[in-house]
């Protein structure tokens, strides 16, 4: 059963490397995505290199694929292994490239994605004035998913100091950080 498993992703990321087609290419990157939510797959995941892949992704124009990708990291993330991966893949950059999208989902799951890698020795990159500063701004939003996990973002991972700092120089700024499309 666990060999089927393996070659089954295997044929997974075969198929998203062979394809000409956008459409099949989102498909297979949908279902990579949701794969990685099962912490049975994490290391057939990462022997595929399926890690690479996402972060691969998250800088193609298809707002799509970056979504799937953005997805997949997340749920990929909250495990140790890949958590590392990720960040010594310097992975954190293009994730918070990620919350400038106007795809509501790809912006959820890179804000969620930067508190899962969050560290201390990470807390540095994923909490940087801008990072906060757009947090300041999605907490700001009608969205309620989006301004809630903003807010919880603020909050927990970020000191009252570094939010101060990030509102006072957002008063003298203008952000051009677009919030999604609802």
């Amino acid at each position: 059963m666990e060999m089927g498993r393996l070659e089954y992703l295997q044929a997974l990321v075969t198929e998203f490397q062979v394809t000409d087609s956008t459409e099949a290419k989102e498909q297979v990157l949908a279902n990579l995505a949701n794969f990685a939510y099962d912490p049975g797959n994490y290391e057939y995941l990462r022997q595929l290199q399926v890690l690479d892949l996402f972060l691969d992704m998250l800088s193609e124009d298809s707002e799509t694929l970056v979504e799937f990708a953005m997805g997949g990291l997340c749920n990929l993330c909250l495990d140790k292994t890949n958590k590392e991966y990720i960040l010594e893949a310097n992975g954190v950059e293009p994730i918070i490239s990620c919350l400038s999208s106007s795809n509501e989902e790809t912006v959820v799951s890179a804000v969620t994605t930067l508190m899962f890698l969050t560290t201390p020795r990470s807390r540095a990159q994923t909490t940087a004035l801008p990072v906060v500063e757009c947090m300041l701004r999605f907490s700001l939003s009608a969205n309620t998913r989006l301004s809630n996990l903003a807010s919880i973002f603020l909050e927990d991972y970020c000191s009252p100091l570094q939010v101060e700092e990030a509102r006072n120089l957002s008063k003298h700024t203008a952000v051009g950080i677009p919030l999604p499309k609802d």
